[in-house]
């Protein structure tokens, strides 16, 4: 682990600086992702990546004791979510993470311009950026499938939170960037409680165990870069802004996911998101993602 070598990801830069970054960023996710397949919203190293893993798959030993559990409430949980197995739980609530995650870049991919009409350096960035969010959304998929769940259907979201998402990317910049960068945020403080629940939740497994870290550290690699790359569109009362609607986000989003309070403390997410500074993320991540020059001690 690193130790003291960063500073909070809500540290004051200036104009000039978040220019220089968003350059930066430029040539990081030129060579991190590989060619973009804008038709299908793909990216060629996170394809390959996801080709080795369906070519050399892992299973659980022990199958889920009931799937037709995960099947009845992994869209709307219909069960006392006491009565179902934590393995159950953390994967029904893994799909609705991830199902959140899948409808808002949707909405997003119309919105933001293609390549070919992205004359800014940002909105390059933001066509690539979609492009990682849809390969998550497969990574998700593939999680599932370790754990024996091959039939799962991604569906829409109530028309009423569909639409909240499809009008998120037409908000101007100056209103949408603090909320967008909050999310990212809060994607990152998940996914490190979930990876550490996996060592406790498939001790058993240490196949699926580690299959299932590997699956998860690409989606979360990624997602670090986009915390420094989304950071980097917010000035100074911006971060003030986003550092105060950390809780309220966290809350909020979190609150539509039962499962998430059954198997986390929302309050030390909470916690993580309002001190994260980048240095709890392990060296080998460190060695794949991008931080931004002034988040660096």
């Amino acid at each position: 682990m690193t130790s003291g070598k960063y500073l909070s990801v809500f540290t004051l830069a200036t104009k000039q600086q978040r220019k220089e970054n968003f350059e930066d960023y430029w040539r990081f996710t030129q060579q991190h992702g590989g060619e973009l397949y804008e038709a299908e919203q793909d990216l060629a190293k996170k394809r390959a990546k996801l080709k080795y893993f369906k070519d050399n798959p892992v299973k659980l030993h022990k199958p889920l004791v009931d799937p037709d559990a995960f099947y009845r409430n992994y869209i709307e949980m219909k069960d006392d979510p006491k009565s179902l197995d934590r393995l159950t739980i953390m994967l029904t609530g893994m799909y609705k993470f991830a199902r959140h995650e899948w409808v808002g870049i949707k909405g997003a991919w119309d919105v933001v311009p293609d390549m070919a009409n992205s004359h800014s350096l940002e909105d390059k960035i933001s066509r690539i950026h979609l492009a990682e969010e849809f390969c998550h959304w497969r990574l998700f998929d593939e999680m599932l499938r370790t754990c024996g769940l091959d039939k799962v259907e991604w569906m829409p979201l109530s028309p009423w939170k569909e639409w909240v998402y499809e009008q998120f990317p037409k908000v101007p910049g100056f209103l949408m960037d603090t909320p967008a960068f909050v999310t990212e945020l809060m994607g990152v403080t998940y996914y490190f409680h979930l990876h550490r629940l996996f060592d406790d939740i498939l001790a058993d497994e240490p196949e699926v165990r580690q299959r299932m870290k590997e699956l998860l550290d690409e989606i979360t690699i990624d997602e670090v870069a986009h915390v420094g790359q989304r950071r980097n569109f917010i000035g100074p009362i911006g971060m003030k802004i986003s550092k105060w609607m950390v809780k309220p986000l966290y809350t909020l989003f979190f609150n539509d996911i039962p499962e998430v309070g059954q198997l986390f403390d929302v309050k030390q997410m909470i916690n993580d998101g309002e001190a994260f500074d980048f240095n709890e993320v392990p060296d080998y991540m460190i060695e794949r993602t991008w931080i931004p020059s002034y988040c660096k001690a």
